[in-house]
């Protein structure tokens, strides 16, 4: 059975896309110049998952506002509307296609819903699909009439029905990691390990869980680590009164122990057990994003990264936001696998690799990161119609309802 696929990711309005659809592979690297939008869309990851178990004014505050995360118009400079639209493919034996949207306006001096849609299409050739007008819902489900309020989805609440659930909880587990080393090292309050912090600040706590419910996994974790950091042989949380850090063991030469708090680690080898951490953790992600890996890891450790990251595909959908060429050295990255990310004009784009960028990699005459070295890995020309005219991307185009 092959593993859940997000498919395509529509954004209408959202900080500098004000149009885009992006078409994902496992794994995708999304490359780009600084500046040119990767944390934009990583962030949109974010925002769809945090929308289905936070609040939105929530979701909304943490960004400072709707304003700071909506795109403006050039000509009133006005919020746009923001919509994002995820299809999915094979969310389970019985799911073989599911896409979920809506479109958000700011209305009144709040946020208002102005339309929200659910599609899921079974193998037996029927399907299930709620369609929201602001504050009316229609669908086939005859069962379903959840409360609505005018700045809330109707997602959270209808994903607790069994049908809608494998929408719900796929959204909900597109987990983004930017891995800071400087909060590994602190003192980390406990807590039930049960996710990863995005920055990675509870890791002890999920080492923890993960040493009670799958130690197998743990294992192998600290195998992996070991490629790493040579002569690893354990990383565990260290109990501080109700504080834990971590604590890493190293074999020396003559089978000595050594153990090192937390405090005396590398960046390097803390951003490790971070990325480490965030694919072993339970319950696993159903999207893994994981923001420029190659930060603070030494270049002769970025092949044991890239084969984490290789391996961790086979189980969950894998996206690597990089500007780095070492990263795409790796000879299995295909031009499928490549996103290009640019600005231009004002706002960001994401494309495929131009049909030169394929040839060249198709015939092997250099590979990804050569190309990012020698200035030739080029996107494809983007369709401007939508950004001409964002209402125009198709946020609820296909389906019932």
């Amino acid at each position: 059975m092959p593993i859940p696929m997000l498919k395509r990711l529509f954004l209408r309005g959202f900080r500098s896309f004000p149009a885009a659809v992006v078409e994902f592979d496992n794994p995708t690297f999304l490359v780009g110049q600084n500046g040119a939008g990767k944390s934009n869309l990583a962030d949109a990851f974010a925002f769809l998952s945090e929308t289905m178990t936070s609040p939105l004014p929530t979701v909304f505050s943490q960004r400072a506002g709707y304003a700071a995360v909506s795109s403006r118009s050039a000509k009133t400079r006005h919020p746009l509307n923001l919509g994002m639209k995820a299809e999915i493919a094979d969310l389970n034996e019985e799911t073989s296609a599911a896409h979920y949207s809506f479109e958000l306006r700011y209305y009144n001096s709040g946020i208002q819903i102005k339309r929200e849609k659910c599609v899921i299409n079974l193998r037996d050739g029927s399907s299930v699909w709620f369609d929201r007008n602001v504050d009316e819902l229609s669908s086939n489900v005859h069962s379903l009439h959840p409360p609505l309020e005018m700045n809330a989805l109707a997602m959270p609440m209808v994903g607790g029905d069994s049908r809608f659930l494998p929408v719900w909880d796929f959204l909900s587990r597109m987990l983004i990691y930017r891995i800071d080393p400087a909060v590994l090292r602190g003192m980390q309050d406990a807590d039930d390990g049960s996710r990863l912090n995005l920055d990675g600040g509870n890791a002890a706590s999920v080492l923890r869980e993960m040493a009670s419910k799958a130690p197998a996994d743990l294992e192998l974790l600290v195998d992996l680590l070991g490629t790493i950091v040579p002569g690893t042989v354990d990383i565990k949380p260290k109990e501080y009164g109700n504080k834990l850090i971590l604590e890493l063991t190293q074999q020396s030469s003559n089978s000595k122990e050594i153990k090192f708090e937390s405090f005396n680690l590398s960046d390097g080898t803390l951003r490790a057990v971070g990325l480490l951490t965030a694919i072993f953790q339970h319950p696993r992600p159903k999207v893994l994003l994981i923001e420029e890996p190659e930060a603070t890891v030494h270049p002769g450790a970025l092949g044991v990264v890239l084969d984490m990251l290789w391996n961790a595909k086979c189980f969950m959908q894998v996206v690597v936001t990089t500007h780095s060429p070492d990263i795409l050295e790796a000879k299995w990255i295909e031009d499928n696998h490549l996103r290009v990310v640019t600005w231009n004009e004002g706002s960001s784009q994401v494309a495929r690799v131009s049909d030169d960028t394929r040839a060249a990699l198709r015939e092997q005459l250099m590979d990804a990161g050569e190309l990012m070295r020698s200035g030739t890995l080029f996107a494809s020309p983007v369709d401007d119609l939508f950004f001409q005219s964002p209402n125009k991307v198709p946020l609820f185009k296909g389906g019932s309802g």
